[in-house]
């Protein structure tokens, strides 16, 4: 197997004005860890998100998934690359179908031309019918295949959850970033998702970086975690460990 970790990222920064937003951040994320960003509100988290998947460029640094260094590439380019996300606030397609939702994810394998899709030809039919058929898998294996016809912004909360996990991995990504994903979920519904987490990572052999507050999923999946604070890292390593150090416990409540 090789070493190459799944992500490496050096001394990753970026300056708005003459704010530093994030400084100086460099990690390791080995191929199939499951491992946490964290830190309080205003941390840098969601930047770090936005700088690995093309939203900004960085000012500084450089990252690299499975060896190739995406440094400066767009989002497509990124995507196309290997790496997925959710965010915080849910951005599905609420009045299309979950089986659409699904199939925006797989569009990037779609050959089919534009002149094709108009006429209906033959080759449109076949790719649709196998994108149908691939994005059912995939619910089904979420657990959505029921409601496949429903619209995305009628299902409850946690399985719209589930959801936007389910399109971002019909992308094929090597490397899965979720924003947040616990955010407004109730305690059995947090359980469940930390169930969902690791069934993603045991069936698709992922590599997931995970943004939370929520310290009791934190410690129950991650291996590791990199704690930030105004941007820079506080904190690095096993997660029992970060966990109770003095300093990380102060950025979090005080003195």
């Amino acid at each position: 197997m090789s070493n190459t970790p799944m992500l490496k990222v050096e001394n990753l920064g970026i300056t708005f004005g003459g704010l530093k937003a994030v400084d100086n951040l460099s990690l390791s994320i080995e191929k199939r860890e499951l491992y946490g960003l964290i830190g309080p509100n205003g941390a840098g988290k969601t930047t770090v998100f936005n700088l690995l998947t093309g939203v900004y460029k960085p000012t500084t640094g450089t990252f690299c998934l499975d060896g190739e260094e995406l440094t400066g590439k767009n989002s497509v380019e990124i995507n196309r690359r290997g790496i997925a996300r959710t965010f915080q606030n849910i951005r599905l397609f609420g009045q299309m179908s979950v089986l659409d939702n699904v199939k925006v994810g797989l569009s990037n394998s779609a050959h089919y031309n534009v002149f094709e899709g108009i006429l209906r030809l033959p080759r449109y039919h076949r790719e649709e019918t196998e994108m149908n058929e691939r994005a059912m898998s995939l619910l089904s294996v979420f657990g959505l295949d029921g409601e496949y016809a429903y619209k995305a912004s009628n299902l409850p909360y946690g399985k719209q959850r589930k959801l936007e996990i389910a399109r971002a991995m019909a992308t094929s990504p090597k490397l899965l970033l979720l924003d947040e994903p616990a955010a407004g979920m109730n305690p059995n519904e947090t359980a469940e998702l930390m169930e969902t987490i690791r069934f993603v990572r045991e069936k698709f052999d992922m590599t997931i970086l995970l943004i939370e507050h929520d310290m009791k999923l934190v410690s129950g999946i991650c291996e590791n975690v990199t704690v930030l604070n105004f941007g820079t890292v506080l904190a690095s390593g096993k997660t029992d460990k970060v966990l109770d150090n003095p300093k990380v416990i102060t950025a979090y409540l005080g003195e």
